[in-house]
Order: C-alpha cells, then sequence, then structure tokens
C-alpha cells in the first residue's frame, strides 16, 4: 500500500464505500496529496455501479478535518510558489466532487470539523457527529477566503447564521450544529460507528436507481423555479425500470424486494 493509499484509506463493504482520512498526527489535515486522492475516490465512487452509498470519515476523535495542511502551505509561500485557487487550474476541487456525487453520501464526524474540513462535510448530504466535536470556518483568522462554504453554508442554514460563522470565526458546538439544522444527528464517540452503520444500512436497503434520482434532482434542481425543476428528469428514470416493477411486486408478495439497479 503506497503512502497517499495508508493516508486516505479506501474499502466497500456490501455496497457501501468507506472514505477514511487517516492523518491522525496532522489532525487528518487535507493536504494536497489527500485533496488529489479524494477526487480520485469520489470520482470511482461515482463511476461504480457496485458502490450505493459512501461514507468519508476520519481516524481517531480529535479531528475529522482541521482543513488544509497549513505547513504545506506555509512551505510553499516560502518557496516563492502560489498556493491553489479554488476552481482554477488543472485540478478539480476536492469539496465540488463531493457534492457532485451522484450517490447519497454521509460525513460521519469522529471529531472537530474545521475550516476545509468542514466544507467537506457540508458538500455531503448527510453529517452525523459524536457530541464532543466543533464546527467552524476559521478562515478570516489565517486570511483565507472560504470559497466554498460562503456558496454553500447560507444554502444550508439562515444567512444571518452563516455571515456569523464566516465573519468570526468561532467555532460552534455539535448540539448548536444539529439545532440550526447543519447536523442530522448527534450521538456519543463511541456509538458513532454503529450508528452511521445503521443509517446508511438504512440506505441502501432502498433501490438505488431511486436513490441516484433523488440525489440528481436535489442537486441539480437547487436553484430552479419550482416549475423548470419539475421538468427537471435529471439522473435514471425509475418509474421505467425493473427495479419499479420488482419493489411493487415484493410489496405485493409481502416479501423483501431484490434489487438489480436497472
Amino acid at each position: 500500500m503506497s503512502s497517499i493509499e495508508e493516508e486516505v484509506r479506501f474499502e466497500v463493504r456490501d455496497r457501501v464505500a468507506h472514505i477514511t482520512i487517516n492523518r491522525p498526527e496532522r489532525r487528518n489535515a487535507l493536504s494536497y496529496p489527500v485533496q488529489d486522492r479524494l477526487v480520485e475516490l469520489f470520482g470511482r465512487c461515482d463511476a461504480d455501479p457496485g458502490v450505493w452509498a459512501v461514507v468519508i470519515t476520519g481516524t481517531g476523535d480529535r479531528a475529522f478535518s482541521a482543513g488544509a495542511d497549513l505547513k504545506e502551505l506555509d512551505e510553499v509561500a516560502r518557496r516563492g510558489e502560489q498556493i491553489r485557487v479554488p476552481m482554477t487550474g488543472p485540478t478539480r476541487n476536492f469539496h465540488e466532487a463531493l457534492l457532485e456525487l451522484g450517490k447519497p453520501t454521509i460525513a460521519a464526524l469522529n471529531g472537530h470539523a474545521l475550516a476545509g474540513g468542514f466544507e467537506l462535510a457540508m458538500a455531503a448530504d448527510l453529517r452525523i457527529a459524536a457530541d464532543h466535536i466543533q464546527l467552524g470556518m476559521p478562515e478570516a483568522k489565517r486570511g483565507m477566503g472560504a470559497n466554498f462554504a460562503t456558496v454553500l453554508l447560507p444554502r444550508l442554514v439562515p444567512r444571518a447564521i452563516a455571515l456569523e460563522l464566516l465573519y468570526t470565526g468561532e467555532p460552534i458546538s455539535a448540539q448548536r450544529g444539529l439545532e440550526i439544522g447543519l447536523l442530522n444527528r448527534v450521538v456519543h464517540f463511541d456509538d458513532l460507528e454503529a450508528e452511521t452503520e445503521k443509517l446508511v444500512r438504512s440506505i441502501v436497503a432502498n433501490a438505488p436507481l431511486s436513490l441516484r434520482r433523488y440525489k440528481e434532482m436535489a442537486t441539480k434542481g437547487w436553484e430552479l423555479s419550482v416549475h423548470a425543476a419539475l421538468r427537471l428528469n435529471a439522473g435514471p428514470n425509475p418509474y421505467t425500470s425493473e427495479d419499479r416493477e420488482e419493489g411493487v411486486r415484493a410489496f405485493v408478495e409481502k416479501r423483501a424486494p431484490r434489487w438489480q439497479g436497472r
């Protein structure tokens, strides 16, 4: 296993892809190689029909991810080089790659989600967190721009709350994150893995084409008018699928459906 494969572990278990950022000594910071590896894995999950959902988490209990590797950014600046600027250059933004992944995604927040790590959590569809974590966007304290959060955070929570988080750079608790709708669930750290598994299994028990349809429609229709979004017809069409026939027949026959993804 290469060093980057060890730093970002990947495994598919029973139709669920598990991605783990494994740099606990660096608070799971998102170095450039880690970012590139995430883009690669998100694309692989998107293209693999055997993957029905994706879970991303970190190692340890200190951090889901503390964001960009500031030591790396300082070294780049000391060499007189320009750091990566979001949405420019030859590499794809990893937050965007997760946001647009066409299958259900869950961020399991094992520790603090800060800066780019918080943005990574925002890019997932669902967020389940250990009760000791904090969420925060300290970019203004570092002279950074929080490009992804400035666009997405005001769409996830009320604008005034989003701007307070951005302007002050102060973190909030998991309980506060739950109250404002940033988190779906908050659990004890010892229960996080089991509760995440329970959640993702409740998702992949359903028809995979329906799940992909939901993701495509909800993502691509986000800013459209109701009338335009209703006519969007994005993603696979479950209404004409074999799985739709199977789902109805399984209900009538009082048995579990056998999904084929077609």
